[in-house]
């Protein structure tokens, strides 16, 4: 369970105008990366899934061949946390790798 606290607006904003990757969708931050294979696209998800185990903070993904969706949200507060942008930038750095 989420001890924390919902993101302001402001933390939003400021989070996706520096991360141009991500979009807010209503109470969710959302990034879709497509992969060069769908062993790739899959080594993403497992990456994505350590870290989310670790972090006890877990994404919902989904899967199209070579495209993955990642959609973060603290669904126990009902939107978007610190949590959320941290575990972002973690999916970034998995991308990129």
């Amino acid at each position: 369970m989420t001890t924390g606290r919902l993101c302001t607006d402001d933390e939003v904003v400021t989070f996706l105008a520096g991360h141009l990757q991500w979009e807010r969708d209503g109470e969710s931050l959302v990034r879709t990366g497509r992969a060069g294979s769908f062993p790739a696209a899959i080594a993403w998800v497992r990456a994505v899934a350590d870290v989310a185990e670790l972090m006890d903070h877990h994404p919902d993904m989904d899967i199209r061949w070579c495209t993955v969706t990642f959609r973060l949200c603290s669904h126990d507060l009902g939107g978007i946390t610190p949590r959320d942008l941290e575990l972002a930038l973690h999916i970034d750095s998995i991308i990129a790798a």
